[in-house]
């Protein structure tokens, strides 16, 4: 892909809303090569910090919302025709890894919509089973933009600290090997809250019932 190598190695406010927009769609566009790098650039002098975390968003915010009016208007059997075709394959999507992102929006409802930001592989996909589900749209860019804005946080911190201890031709190295920590650090933590809030409704529930 010789365009996003181009528009990669040119980040600037703009390009950053594109890519991120791409990387909330169907395109695999990873977040860690667009937001990390802008914030090692911010962290130079070159951009400024904070409107690269406004702008990631915004983009986020903008393709989450193509994905989540597709399959709103368009339905389940158009998105798993879409997701099974050569086209689908193109992007690395297919119907199960749609199956996951709509389970996991099943299990854990409308707030999905914010964890589900931060999980390897359901990310750029959880807007497609709230779509699906018809999930208001006000709280649907409300928690996309918490969930959305808490990852690009996090990997403009990730940028930010990286420019202080590692020369920029190693800088993709160190963000690839640095997002693998971060992305099960992000989801033990997960897994711990929603174990603590199950724990929670099962004791309430244990305590109704012997009353």
């Amino acid at each position: 892909m010789n365009w996003l190598s181009a528009l990669l190695g040119n980040l600037n406010y703009g390009t950053i809303l594109l890519l991120m927009l791409l990387e909330s769609t169907v395109i695999p566009v990873p977040s860690e090569l667009v937001v990390a790098p802008a914030a090692y650039h911010a962290a130079g002098g070159n951009l400024n910090i904070f409107l690269v975390i406004l702008f990631a968003t915004m983009g986020a915010d903008l393709g989450a919302t193509i994905n989540y009016t597709v399959a709103f208007y368009l339905g389940r059997p158009i998105i798993y025709r879409f997701a099974n075709s050569k086209w689908g394959r193109a992007c690395m999507l297919n119907q199960k890894k749609v199956e996951k992102s709509e389970k996991f929006f099943d299990e854990h409802g409308i707030t999905a919509t914010i964890t589900g930001r931060l999980i390897p592989g359901i990310r750029h996909l959880i807007s497609i089973p709230a779509g699906l589900a018809k999930m208001h749209f006000g709280k649907f860019i409300l928690y996309t933009t918490i969930g959305a804005g808490v990852w690009n946080g996090i990997l403009a911190t990730l940028g930010w600290y990286l420019h202080s201890v590692v020369p920029e031709d190693q800088l993709d190295d160190k963000i690839n090997e640095y997002s693998e920590y971060i992305k099960e650090t992000i989801v033990i933590f997960i897994v711990i809250v929603l174990g603590y809030y199950l724990v929670k409704f099962f004791i309430k529930r244990y305590k109704k019932y012997h009353e």
